[in-house]
């Protein structure tokens, strides 16, 4: 049975995190709220928490996996940003946008893209996300709570709950999240520019 936790969406109690933190660190899988759905994560270098969410959404090995990061500064340990790119995350962000990027060597193989070596990169602003990796002090492997069949992610924390109890251990309610997806933004060429327009808006690409 998963640990389940309420926290405030606005100001996330303090002990709750640190609960969190815990079971991160402990090697667990946790679903928490993120700007634009619900999300399944685990540490960066967790192989077996890893394998396990790849499981649960019934994920290849081609899947296109998230580092959720607290701010560009992080994001610059791990991916290699260019002066267009780094001015456009810095005015983008923090917001519902997933950037693209070429991975550094600080990103473990399995989470890159396996032909391009890429990897994509978040910085929210859900004030939740934003606490855990305050004090994580590292980014989180992330993925949409997205199951088959399903095309949605789950948004009610208590269908999460039923659905989701035995199989992660820790689930986070921050109160109802609709689903509507980051805006993916490739910065590997010459150029940023949009692949996939959603919640984020960046009105100097279009």
């Amino acid at each position: 049975m998963a640990l389940y936790l309420e926290l405030h969406p606005e100001n996330p109690q303090t002990r709750l995190i640190h609960r969190a933190i815990e079971v991160i660190r402990n090697g667990g899988v946790i679903i928490y709220p993120t700007d634009s759905a619900y999300a399944l994560a685990c540490q960066l270098d967790d192989k077996n928490a890893l394998d396990k969410i790849r499981r649960l959404r019934q994920l290849d090995d081609k899947h296109n996996f998230t580092l959720v990061c607290k701010d560009l500064t992080q994001v610059s340990s791990f991916a290699k940003i260019g002066n267009e790119a780094f001015r456009l995350i810095k005015s983008l962000t923090p917001d519902a946008f997933t950037f693209i990027l070429e991975a550094t060597k600080e990103v473990p193989r399995r989470l890159q893209h396996p032909k391009k070596k890429t990897i994509g990169i978040c910085i929210p602003k859900n004030a939740i996300a934003q606490k855990l990796l305050d004090e994580l002090g590292e980014p989180l492997m992330t993925t949409t709570l997205i199951l088959p069949p399903d095309s949605d992610a789950l948004s009610d924390p208590y269908e999460i709950r039923e659905r989701l109890d035995d199989l992660v251990d820790l689930i986070i309610d921050g109160g109802v999240v609709e689903y509507d997806p980051t805006t993916i933004i490739d910065c590997t060429g010459n150029n940023c520019e949009i692949v996939r327009q959603g919640k984020g808006l960046a009105p100097m690409l279009a």
